[in-house]
């Protein structure tokens, strides 16, 4: 991990926050909020659940600084692989400029590691050339099961390890995100999501490496607002020591 603090302006927080409507109840109503919010906040991604993503896409300009995302085999990631390849197809076909997939824990929990890398692998093909976050649901996960989940991911080629779907209760603490950082050790980006409420966490978790941050879109705002409203309109990122 690097130790050169970056720190971060009220636009750079919000270029590395993502915001959704993926929980069950989301509704047309909610997508349409989504859109407006994270286009006028200039947050860089928001994520709807499948059905609603050709919807959001409408919504979202192309090629402006937020992006369109969706799920894949959400929230459980139990679905057969080809399950899963078609969604990462359809959803790309729909205009998604990124995809986060639940990891098949159930696999990864029976030491089925195989199977585990080769339907992360299928999904990156079928999601070519759109990038993949791999959630890993920390909650239902040890230690070494964050490690090994990890290093599967980081040798995938996806693009991100991401910690959580925000449907388990928030399991992304500061010692698990640096496990997952010495792990990954810059061989694709970390997702924090699940919890993180306040810029002091934020500070910390980009310290140890987190490019993106899932947050809930109220206290994404208000974060973002507190940011600029700080000395100099900048949040400082501790050095973080080996």
């Amino acid at each position: 991990m690097s130790n050169t603090p970056q720190n971060l302006s009220a636009a750079d927080l919000a270029q590395r926050i993502d915001i959704s409507a993926v929980q069950a109840f989301h509704t047309e109503t909610d997508v349409r909020s989504l859109a407006a919010l994270a286009v006028e906040n200039g947050f860089i991604a928001a994520h709807a659940l499948p059905n609603f993503v050709p919807l959001l896409r409408s919504l979202v300009p192309a090629g402006g600084r937020t992006l369109v995302g969706g799920p894949i085999g959400f929230p459980a990631g139990g679905h057969m692989t080809a399950i899963k390849v078609a969604e990462a197809a359809a959803l790309r076909e729909a205009g998604a400029d990124e995809l986060d997939m639940m990891i098949n824990v159930g696999r990864l929990k029976s030491g089925d590691l195989n199977y585990v890398r080769d339907e992360i692998a299928a999904v990156i093909e079928a999601a070519a050339p759109v990038p993949l976050k791999v959630i890993l649901e920390l909650h239902h996960l040890t230690d070494a099961e964050i490690e090994t989940a990890a290093d599967i991911v980081a040798s995938s080629g996806a693009a991100f390890v991401k910690t959580g779907t925000g449907w388990t209760p928030a399991a992304a603490t500061l010692p698990r995100i640096r496990l997952i950082s010495a792990v990954v050790n810059g061989r694709a980006g970390i997702k924090a999501s699940g919890g993180i409420r306040d810029l002091a966490t934020v500070a910390e978790m980009a310290a140890i490496g987190v490019t993106r941050f899932g947050i809930n879109t109220a206290s994404a705002i208000e974060l973002v607002k507190q940011v600029d409203a700080l000395p100099g309109g900048v949040l400082a990122i501790p050095h973080e020591k080996a």
